[in-house]
């Protein structure tokens, strides 16, 4: 692990702690931090990862930079260049779009260093909004967290091409383990889920939100329900975060397919671990293009077989024909939105016998651990502040 110089302290800034990729890479990158010798401190406007957070070491700061309100967004520059100067931070790290213009302006005006890390595909239907989402790379550094990002932040902003890093997300491989996930921990959440026992999982882990593809999932459920196919259950596990209409939109289809007994709707899950260590196959049914797809990831890890749409970064993170020969894929790849690709896949996945189960979720494991471990993306990570800050204050910052 690269050491940070002495007396280093980074400051990371995302609207919130709930959760997501981009707030657990937060949580990763601050544990790395202390790790280092350096200070981690993370301002966010706060959530349920919080306690998390500080009992990693790092310190949690509350303001309101999840608001894109222009004038909050302008006192929030104000606010942070006070704990920049408070604290003694040697760089700021932005992880979303408003944030990111208030760091930019307080790192100019206290001249530090300024990172961004470039997580979603972000919507650029005009002009307006291409100039907003640019703010990300505007960084002294700019880093993407996967090629197909990389490559459109240079179609799209192509003064940063010279400052991009592609640092993958990294999971907690030993975590993610199923070895090392107990029996209580699955039982008790098989309980949580009221899932009968010879009912094999099909799990979703992903927020609610239209582009993770929940509906597919669903009309998915139905035609192999149609086909006699009745023992999988659909976990769809993930936080609303307030989208009540389109929860009720899901309940509704639910019902109307009369699966009220295989798809369940059980909310945030805290314990990935044993979600995984609990199904038999873990799908990611994004309509849209996913930055990284850290579920496919972690599914691999926890050798879960994994169906994913094949849109975005998904050739990175899961290998599949044409890229590779079929006895060299990690998993399964589906045209996004097409329940029936989506349906005969998970009865393939079904229908594996064990030994070809073990061979794929074998090369998986090993796909994974040569790629995205957590202990990669953070030392990458490091070694991003460690060069800025052995430079010293860039020219930019300097004005």
């Amino acid at each position: 692990m690269v050491q940070l110089p002495p007396q280093t302290t980074i400051l990371q800034v995302i609207p919130d702690l709930n959760s997501g990729g981009a707030e657990r890479t937060t949580l990763d990158v601050a544990r790395a931090v202390v790790e280092s010798g350096g200070k981690a401190l993370v301002v966010s406007q706060g959530g349920q990862m919080v306690r998390e957070l500080q009992e990693l070491g790092a310190q949690h700061i509350t303001l309101p930079v999840k608001s894109k309100n222009p004038l909050t967004i302008l006192k929030n520059t104000g606010r942070l260049a006070d704990l920049i100067e408070e604290h003694d931070v040697s760089l700021i790290h932005a992880r979303s779009r408003a944030p990111a213009w208030s760091s930019l302006w307080a790192s100019r005006r206290s001249h530090i260093p300024f990172v961004t890390t470039y997580h979603g595909t972000y919507n650029q239907a005009n002009a307006l909004k291409s100039f907003y989402n640019s703010v990300m790379a505007r960084g002294d550094a700019v880093i993407a967290n996967s090629r197909f990002i990389a490559g459109l932040i240079k179609e799209r902003h192509g003064f940063a091409a010279d400052r991009i890093t592609v640092i993958q997300r990294g999971s907690d491989l030993k975590g993610l383990d199923p070895d090392n996930v107990s029996a209580l921990r699955q039982q008790a959440l098989k309980d949580s889920w009221g899932v009968p026992n010879g009912h094999p999982i099909v799990l979703n882990m992903a927020r609610l939100t239209a582009w993770k593809g929940q509906k597919v999932v669903i009309e998915a459920m139905a035609l192999l329900k149609e086909k006699g196919r009745q023992e999988p259950i659909a976990i769809l596990a993930g936080d609303a975060q307030g989208r009540d209409g389109y929860t009720a939109e899901l309940k509704k289809l639910i019902a109307d397919h009369g699966l009220q007994g295989h798809v369940r709707l059980v909310g945030h899950c805290s314990d990935v671990p044993a979600a995984l260590a609990l199904s038999e196959i873990a799908v990611v049914a994004s309509i849209e293009p996913e930055a990284f797809g850290r579920a496919a990831v972690e599914a691999q890890a926890a050798s879960v077989p994994v169906i994913v749409s094949d849109l975005g970064a998904v050739p990175e993170t899961v290998l599949a024909p044409p890229e590779v020969k079929d006895v060299e894929r990690t998993g399964w790849r589906v045209p996004p939105g097409d329940a029936q690709a989506l349906a005969s896949a998970i009865e393939s996945a079904l229908q594996q016998e064990p030994e070809a189960r073990k061979q794929l979720t074998d090369r998986a494991r090993d796909h994974v651990r040569q790629n995205f471990s957590v202990e990669t993306m953070c030392n990458k990570t490091l070694e991003v502040y460690d060069r800025l800050l052995s430079k010293g204050v860039p020219e930019q910052n300097a004005a």
